[in-house]
């Protein structure tokens, strides 16, 4: 599954994402990411800067979820898919390490990648907008600063 224009656009509006692994005796972990970026045409990449519970799901259970939102906004994805570990060895790590230095300044060193390949994605949204659908992103966004004491 390609990420249409709006996935990529969550993407970039999102501080977060949380990885959702399961390991080969199916107890979940959910672990919040903060390095993250869309990667090629159907896949996001993260940054393995402390995650080793993560990185052993990942060997023993590739299936994986990834939900990230734009916390203002309140709108987002859950993606579904498959995950693998990049190591700093592998060919295509490099291209990577690339975009997600990017957004580390060099702070966080990082020796893997979780390269997640999607397979499908729904969208995430406040019940807000559901129950009343004549609400706005912008009063949306002005109800989650008073929430979150944001001025």
């Amino acid at each position: 599954m390609d990420l249409t224009a709006e996935i990529r656009q969550r993407i970039d509006k999102s501080i977060l994402c949380w990885l959702a692994t399961s390991s080969s005796n199916n107890i979940p972990n959910v672990s919040p990411k903060e390095i993250f970026s869309a990667y090629n045409s159907n896949q996001i990449i993260i940054a393995n800067i402390a995650s080793p519970e993560s990185i052993i799901n990942i060997r023993q259970n590739q299936n994986v979820c990834v939900s990230f939102i734009d916390i203002l906004v309140q709108k987002g994805f859950q993606v579904k898919g498959t995950a693998k570990i990049i190591e700093s060895t592998d060919s295509e790590f490099s291209n990577m390490e690339k975009i997600l230095l990017k957004m580390t300044g060099g702070k966080f060193p990082f020796s893997s990648i979780i390269n997640v390949i999607v397979e499908k994605a729904k969208p995430i949204i406040a019940p807000k907008y559901i129950l009343y659908p004549e609400t706005t992103e912008e009063q949306q966004i002005e109800s989650a600063k008073k929430a979150y004491g944001i001025e």
